[in-house]
């Protein structure tokens, strides 16, 4: 009997055993399993859309806090019209009688730019602000319009600071364009055709070191650039001056010109460019000096050279008076060799005129050239530009 109590006992046993062993299978996975909602969460579609949240997080951040600090930037100038000759219907003979000219003002939208400071500098591009015979005014984005006091204009680049008699400005802060890699995020701000204020448009910084022709259709004005910033961030004419953000909303780059004949490539200038040009102009005391030669010149490449018995170099055509190349005694014709111990490369129409703007006023030079088949050696002290 008690051998049959035991063999029952150890079978109830085995058989809990067993189907204890039959349900884990179906068990474990209950016990590891994550609620409806906890799964949903990690599905490829939402994550997708916890990124495009967090975009447009960023985005709308960074536009919120920077527009304060973007500004348009309008001309006003006077136009002559009429003064021509036309014919008089009341005269058989068919004489012409004069038509007397009249004034008109003329005012618009021309670009963008932004604030660097508290008490009324703004950075823009110097082709927006390049007629000297035109008045400008900015309009800050709370619709406020400031008459631009002076302009300081770059000559070695397309950049030119704007003084305005205000306070209490909201400046953007500068980024470092020399830390910009391929692919991260891009934000440009401005305005448009001159026309639709606070445009703001998003991409990425596809490419870098690209040397372009800009200008504006207002202006007629065109200038070769290097080193510039490419972008697909969408960028329009009257965009010219604007800020291009990075991700944290400081400017990497001053928006600039677009290719004629493609789609989202937009250019813009590195931000380190006007970083430099600040310091210039506090190193001054706010004023803003140049150092110039005083002359103007053809560069003439090696090729050229040697099929007309010359050498490479920068042919002056023309000597300014009163200049310091006047005053050293620089020719027309004379072909300037070296500046400062440094070759003139013919192959780079602007390579004097850099070498020339990277020295200070009151800075003497030596000048190498070649006249008449001889090499004569100068020394120059270099003025402000006039």
């Amino acid at each position: 009997m008690k051998k049959l109590i035991s063999i029952l006992a150890l079978a109830i046993i085995a058989v809990a055993i067993l189907k204890t062993y039959k349900l884990m299978p179906s068990l474990a996975p209950l016990k590891f399993n994550l609620p409806q909602w906890q799964r949903q969460l990690n599905t490829p579609q939402t994550q997708e859309k916890q990124t495009i949240v967090y975009e447009e997080s960023v985005i709308t951040k960074i536009v919120e806090e920077s527009l304060p600090s973007v500004v348009t930037v309008g001309i006003s100038k006077t136009l002559s019209l009429g003064g021509y000759l036309e014919l008089d219907p009341f005269d058989l003979f068919g004489s012409l009688k004069p038509v007397p000219s009249t004034k008109k003002k003329v005012e618009q939208n021309i670009g963008s730019g932004f604030i660097v400071s508290s008490d009324g500098l703004i950075i823009t591009n110097k082709h927006v602000v390049s007629d000297t015979n035109a008045s400008y005014q900015v309009m800050l984005n709370d619709n406020r319009k400031f008459d631009v006091q002076k302009i300081y204009r770059d000559p070695l680049n397309d950049l030119a600071i704007l003084k305005i008699n205000a306070a209490n400005l909201r400046p953007l802060k500068l980024g470092d364009s020399n830390k910009l890699k391929l692919g991260q995020m891009a934000i440009a701000i401005g305005t448009p055709l001159g026309e639709f204020k606070n445009t703001v448009t998003s991409g990425i910084i596809s490419g870098l070191g690209r040397g372009i022709t800009a200008g504006s259709p207002f202006e007629g004005y065109i200038e070769k650039l290097d080193n510039v910033i490419q972008t697909d961030a969408a960028i329009s004419s009257g965009n010219s001056g604007g800020p291009l953000l990075n991700s944290k909303g400081e400017v990497i780059g001053i928006n600039t010109a677009i290719a004629a004949e493609g789609q989202n490539i937009g250019f813009a200038i590195p931000v380190n460019l006007v970083k430099d040009l600040l310091n210039t102009f506090n190193q001054q005391g706010g004023k803003f000096e140049r150092p110039y030669l005083g002359i103007r010149y053809k560069v003439i490449d090696q090729k050229t050279a040697i099929m007309n018995e010359l050498v490479e170099g920068a042919y002056v055509t023309e000597v300014l008076d009163n200049s310091p190349a006047q005053k050293a005694g620089i020719q027309e014709e004379d072909i300037i060799t070296q500046f400062d111990g440094q070759k003139i490369k013919g192959e780079d129409d602007q390579s004097l005129a850099k070498m020339v703007l990277k020295k200070k006023v009151g800075d003497q030079v030596e000048i190498k050239l070649w006249r008449n088949k001889e090499i004569k050696i100068f020394k120059i002290t270099l003025e402000a530009s006039p």
